[in-house]
């Protein structure tokens, strides 16, 4: 089964009495490549979140972001007062001494390192517990795009490689001729050559074989049909399988360039380069199967 590695899921629900929004979009990639944006209580979970989205990801550049509203839970903060008169006396001091401007010292005295407590609230199990569920909810909204986007892309893959197979007859149409070709073009090029000075008619015969065997595509076009109709079984199995998918074409894709090799005919280097171009077509859309 094909599934998309583009895909997009969001839930929402309430943990601690609070509104939450999770969102998961991801974008293709050769590995997972996870980014979790989580409020601050939760973050000890992360490591727990993470191994478990890794498995149900599997692959691609992905987001996960989790939003309270008005989280007033994740942070409450608090004036340490003794540090705060300490800072007080001694600045106040120093304005007098210097006549400074004090206006905006209460400003100050904030902003300095250890004046405000932060107390940032840990995560309790049954707010985890609720908070995993909206999870849930979301990466199956999120599964259900990548596979409906794999569905589509799944029928586009199937008819490049089925435009792939037809290409092989016709070539056929034009082996026959060609061989016939070369060989008239081979001995007319000898024939000319005898007038001139003496051949062995028999050595003739076996080069010219050995020659046109060189030609022969047989073995390239059951190779290429094997190739092909692997492809497709392995698109319909339900396994995530576009890596595999990736190493069959590049089996295609030396067949068919084996093919061009040999060709040795206008004709048949025009099927050849439309096997390519549906190739690389088909190579563009497994860069986003799963």
């Amino acid at each position: 089964m094909v599934r998309s590695m583009t895909g997009y899921g969001n839930a929402k629900g309430v943990v601690g009495n609070q509104n939450v929004t999770v969102e998961i979009r991801s974008l293709n990639s050769k590995f997972l490549e996870l980014n979790l944006r989580m409020p601050m209580q939760f973050r000890d979970r992360e490591l727990e979140l993470r191994s478990d989205l890794s498995k149900q990801l599997e692959r691609g550049k992905a987001d996960l972001s989790i939003a309270f509203e008005n989280n007033d839970m994740a942070k409450r903060s608090s004036v340490n007062k003794e540090i705060f008169k300490a800072y007080y006396e001694e600045l106040s001091t120093l304005g007098k001494e210097h006549q400074m401007d004090m206006s905006n010292l209460m400003d100050c005295i904030l902003k300095l390192p250890a004046v405000m407590n932060s107390e940032r609230s840990e995560s309790d199990d049954a707010q985890w517990q609720e908070l995993k569920t909206i999870i849930a909810a979301a990466l199956e909204r999120f599964n259900a795009f990548r596979d409906n986007e794999g569905a589509a892309m799944s029928q586009d893959i199937t008819s490049r490689v089925g435009t792939i197979l037809n290409c092989i007859p016709q070539l056929e149409e034009f082996e026959t001729k060609r061989v016939e070709g070369v060989r008239a073009k081979i001995g007319k090029a000898i024939n000319e050559l005898i007038e001139q000075t003496s051949i062995d008619r028999n050595r003739f015969e076996q080069e010219l074989i050995y020659y046109i065997e060189k030609l022969d595509i047989s073995e390239e076009k059951v190779r290429l049909r094997s190739h092909c109709d692997y492809f497709v079984q392995t698109i319909a199995s339900p396994e995530a399988n576009g890596k595999k998918l990736g190493f069959i074409t590049q089996e295609l894709g030396r067949e068919i360039n084996t093919i061009g090799a040999k060709a040795n005919d206008a004709a048949m280097q025009r099927i050849v380069v439309e096997m390519k171009d549906e190739l690389e077509k088909l190579k563009e859309q497994l860069a986003n199967v799963l």
